[in-house]
């Protein structure tokens, strides 16, 4: 790990996180992009396009584009595929509700060669006054439904040593707000707030599924109100040196609708930590100054809980007035030693019959994100 005494640059973090350059794979990534004879792999070429609707993004100019957002812009109506080059694309980029169906493709087939990634927080100036805001802070925001990315890092690398003055902390890798929206074997980095798993209106019930992904952070760093699943899936608890006690943070803090009977399920997954053991909460309830009627809901099942997770009490609240007792918060066949059941009632457990209502079948219903028309390019 880097000396806890230097204060990482933007760069660094990149190469630091999770603990080593090796483990994220980043500083091959220019060389990668800028040679080979095949930058789409097996995706084809703007010369010999996969299909017609399908958009080549490649750093260096040897595709249809240069930047993610310019292809997205080009690419109107529903059912576009992007295919991105390995490289770091360093911009925000947005996905607009028009563009359905849309599918994104690292080339590579391995995330650490694709990297789109910003630095905006929540108290980040706005050019023109004011500050961006959680949502604002977002590197991608995907608003489409039917948005499926494969092998793909979403990052977010602003970081709190750079910006002591800043108080609004909250850092978005990607907010995610479309029904159907589909993420396999992708990365998402940062540190407050890196995935926003969300929806686009409070009546409405977006389901997502996020399948053999990574994701790390610090403080809340997956949360929304979306209905997802995670299959499958590495969380990453961050170390911490600006603050001298636990807790360092919070894996998850859903914002369920009270309306809506699926929030957050996460199965066959494992939650591991570079902090100090117990140094981290599993979640906590998020109920938003927006909707206070929410009534988080979370899920984890036969799923690993290391060290790093506060096994004695697992779960706190954000506000004494939504107490996480009150919310929907349960578990299933966890194993691991953050998931030792020391006090019953600190730790809800699911009946066998509970389980099988909580599958992600049963979150996603008629939706088989496995049989999406794109999977088989």
């Amino acid at each position: 790990m880097p000396s806890p005494h230097l204060p990482l640059s933007r760069r660094r973090f990149l190469l630091a996180s999770a603990g080593a350059a090796a483990a994220l794979g980043l500083a091959a990534v220019p060389a990668r992009a800028a040679g080979g004879p095949r930058p789409f792999g097996r995706y084809g070429s703007p010369a010999r396009r996969l299909t017609p609707a399908t958009l080549y993004v490649h750093p260096y100019g040897r595709g249809d584009f240069t930047s993610v957002q310019a292809a997205v812009t080009a690419a109107t109506g529903s059912g576009r595929t992007l295919v991105l080059a390995p490289g770091t694309y360093r911009e925000t980029v947005a996905v607009d509700v028009s563009r359905t169906e849309t599918t994104w493709i690292g080339a590579s087939e391995d995330p650490r060669d694709v990297v789109i990634v910003y630095d905006h927080a929540a108290g980040t100036p706005k050019p023109g006054g004011g500050t961006y805001g959680t949502t604002g802070s977002a590197t991608t925001t995907v608003q489409a439904d039917g948005f499926t990315a494969r092998w793909i890092t979403f990052a977010n690398d602003w970081l709190r040593a750079d910006h002591p003055d800043i108080s609004g902390t909250q850092a978005v890798a990607i907010k995610v707000q479309g029904d159907r929206s589909a993420f396999l074997h992708c990365r998402f980095l940062g540190h407050q707030d890196t995935l926003y798993a969300d929806s686009t209106a409070l009546g409405t019930f977006a389901r997502q599924y996020y399948a053999h992904c990574y994701v790390e952070g610090d403080v809340d760093f997956v949360f929304g109100r979306a209905t997802a699943v995670y299959e499958h899936c590495h969380f990453r608890t961050l170390n911490r040196t600006d603050l001298a006690g636990a807790p360092y943070g919070f894996v998850f803090a859903p914002s369920t609708a009270v309306a809506n009977p699926r929030g957050y399920l996460v199965v066959r997954s494992r939650v591991s930590s570079e902090a100090p053991d117990a140094f981290y909460k599993l979640a906590r309830p998020w109920v938003p100054g927006s909707d206070h009627t929410a009534r988080p809901m979370l899920t984890v099942r036969d799923t690993w809980l290391g060290p790093g997770i506060d096994a004695a009490a697992p779960y706190t609240d954000m506000s004494a007035t939504y107490p996480w007792q009150n919310q929907r918060f349960a578990e299933y066949r966890n194993a691991g030693p953050g998931a030792v059941i020391t006090v019953p009632a600190d730790r809800p457990q699911l009946t066998d019959t509970e389980a099988g209502l909580h599958t992600p079948a049963a979150y996603l219903g008629d939706w088989h994100p496995h049989s999406h028309p794109h999977r088989s390019l």
